[in-house]
């Protein structure tokens, strides 16, 4: 099976780090220093188990490549729709393409159901390029529990003791290739999962990420710092209920929010949206926090707590010059 990690940063990195055990025929697209290192020393990813080293074949041209079966997309979401000829140029006839990523996916409603089957969202796809040159019939939904980071040019810190994806189809279809993926990362102590129902894993890490994302990007610190005050933890705990609200008007059971919320309460790991504000790195701001807001437009579910605090964080966001709301042009 070949498969291409396209974006082999922080959880890219760690998948194929785990991949390369395997009998995958495994390769990377990155770029800059961190590809130059991967080429030169190899792929590290430092792991509680110890660290991973292999040298995959790494490029920055996907055109060096072969058609895939599977290509696994862990770019940022505002970089998808530049990229997206170049995944369609990775495909075959029957290639699938999963997207690792934070926040409501490109294809949400594609195979939804109802009325809102097939609703395009233009934030996250301004002008169609992911609908269009890759296809939502390709897409596989992913959810990565990871808490990754590049620490140095070709080396990647996996900082759970225990690292989990859970990965499935829009139309909740059984597919076997997922089945093959799953066994062949599960050994290497990555858990994978695969589902009927996507979008409710989709919708129980947003949750967190709306809350610990916007907290994040307001105060530059990890939950555990910020949860342990009263007042914020109120408000967080108000934000999670809206965001259940959202999810279930949609058809979507993410679970109990609270559970979350305290597993969030004990992280010491600063959310990824933050990092790339410190880092003055493009920020996810459409694909976490905005889209979410327009789900619960249409879906009519008042969200005065999360309106404020999103606000307020894509206000950051645009006051460092990392976030141009599409909508707006």
């Amino acid at each position: 099976m070949k498969i291409c990690i396209y974006g082999a940063g922080a959880v890219g990195g760690h998948i194929a780090g785990r991949l390369a055990g395997s009998d995958a025929e495994v390769s990377l697209i990155a770029r800059g220093e961190h590809l130059n290192a991967i080429r030169q020393n190899g792929l590290r990813v430092e792991t509680h188990e110890g660290t991973l080293v292999s040298h995959p074949f790494a490029t920055d041209q996907p055109d060096d490549l072969e058609a895939q079966d599977i290509v696994i997309v862990t770019v940022k979401a505002p970089a998808l729709p530049a990229i997206a000829k170049d995944v369609a140029g990775l495909l075959h006839e029957d290639s699938l393409v999963l997207f690792v990523m934070n926040g409501i996916p490109w294809w949400y409603f594609h195979a939804h159901g109802g009325d809102l089957d097939g609703t395009q969202l233009r934030r996250i796809d301004p002008e169609n390029s992911l609908w269009d040159h890759v296809g939502p019939e390709r897409a596989v939904g992913a959810v990565a529990y990871t808490a990754c980071s590049v620490i140095a040019p070709g080396v990647i810190r996996a900082g759970n003791p225990r690292n989990r994806l859970l990965v499935g189809r829009p139309d909740g279809r059984q597919e076997p290739r997922l089945e093959k993926l799953a066994s062949l990362l599960n050994p290497s102590g990555l858990e994978v999962t695969v589902t009927s129902r996507i979008r409710d894993a989709i919708w129980t890490k947003l949750l967190m990420n709306l809350i610990g994302g916007s907290l994040a990007v307001l105060t530059a610190s990890p939950m555990k710092n910020v949860l342990d005050k009263p007042a914020i933890a109120g408000t967080a705990k108000a934000m999670a209920d809206e965001g259940a609200a959202i999810a279930r008007a949609l058809g979507c059971e993410p679970g109990d929010p609270q559970e979350g919320l305290q597993k969030l309460s004990t992280s010491a790991h600063l959310q990824s949206i933050a990092q790339d504000l410190l880092a003055n790195r493009p920020m996810e701001i459409d694909a976490m926090f905005r889209v979410p807001l327009d789900l619960a437009e249409l879906a009519q579910v008042s969200t005065p707590n999360l309106d404020l605090m999103i606000e307020l964080a894509t206000q950051r966001a645009r006051a460092a010059e990392l976030y141009e709301d599409s909508q707006a042009k």
